[in-house]
């Protein structure tokens, strides 16, 4: 039932392991607005022929006695608060409780900045080197400090992240500028960027494939330029093939 609704609903593909909680919140959502659509629409025809001239020829100036307005009103609060505490907010403590370790998973930091999305991550050795902000420039938005050893083998990538299939990846999310938000649809993540905070999210992709990275937020007048970014899932092999190869090299956005 519930992929016939995602069909009907036109919901892209999704390829995160955890990303089902998301389709299933939409999906709940969307057959509540159904029923409001409907529900209204059938109030408007009986309000139209109820009303109309011929059948009240005096105007009533005392109104509708019934309550039964009231009560759909309240019913209708009684659906969203359901929707929010038995379906929302569970969604999110299941996200939060179930934030994988980070040994276990590919952690990458992500800054992003008009107009482009900058990844890092921590090399061969597992482990990233020390940042400072008092060290950030056009060529290095992380601030890594270049006397630290554990950072001579880190990756900085522009609009390109590469991840393993089957492997939680947590993201650490911030900005170098304004306001932006990272968001990747199959995956079903969406995140803002904020200046001063480095804000974790994280998904399990059970794909492998090439994803577009959006920006959902307004962040400027060539924000539209902020689809240049995608998300590379790679099979164990090949992620690590490509680790190798990027293994100190750094390219930042200038």
């Amino acid at each position: 039932m519930k992929e016939l609704t995602s069909k009907l609903l036109g919901l892209p593909p999704l390829h995160s392991a955890n990303g089902q909680d998301v389709d299933n919140l939409i999906i709940y959502v969307h057959w509540l607005m159904l029923a409001l659509f409907v529900g209204w629409i059938v109030y408007f025809l009986y309000a139209v022929n109820r009303f109309r001239r011929s059948r009240n020829p005096k105007a009533d100036y005392v109104g509708v006695k019934s309550h039964a307005s009231t009560y759909l009103e309240l019913g209708i609060v009684v659906a969203e608060a359901v929707l929010l505490i038995f379906i929302a907010v569970p969604l999110w403590a299941r996200a939060v409780e179930k934030f994988p370790a980070a040994k276990d998973s590919t952690v990458i930091q992500v800054v992003a900045q008009q107009y482009a999305w900058n990844a890092r991550y921590a090399g061969l050795d597992g482990e990233f080197g020390r940042q400072d902000m008092k060290l950030v420039r056009l060529d290095d938005v992380f601030g890594v400090d270049p006397s630290d050893p554990n950072g001579k083998d880190d990756i900085q990538v522009l609009n390109e992240i590469h991840i393993p299939v089957g492997k939680p990846v947590i993201i650490y999310v911030s900005s170098k500028d304004v306001i932006h938000s990272l968001k990747i649809i199959a995956m079903r993540v969406c995140q803002d960027a904020i200046p001063g905070l480095r804000i974790p999210c994280w998904f399990v992709p059970t794909q492998v494939g090439r994803y577009q990275i959006n920006c959902a937020q307004l962040c400027g007048p060539l924000h539209a330029n902020m689809t240049g970014g995608f998300l590379v899932v790679d099979s164990k092999e090949d992620y690590e093939n490509w680790l190798k190869s990027k293994t100190g090299a750094k390219t930042s956005f200038e």
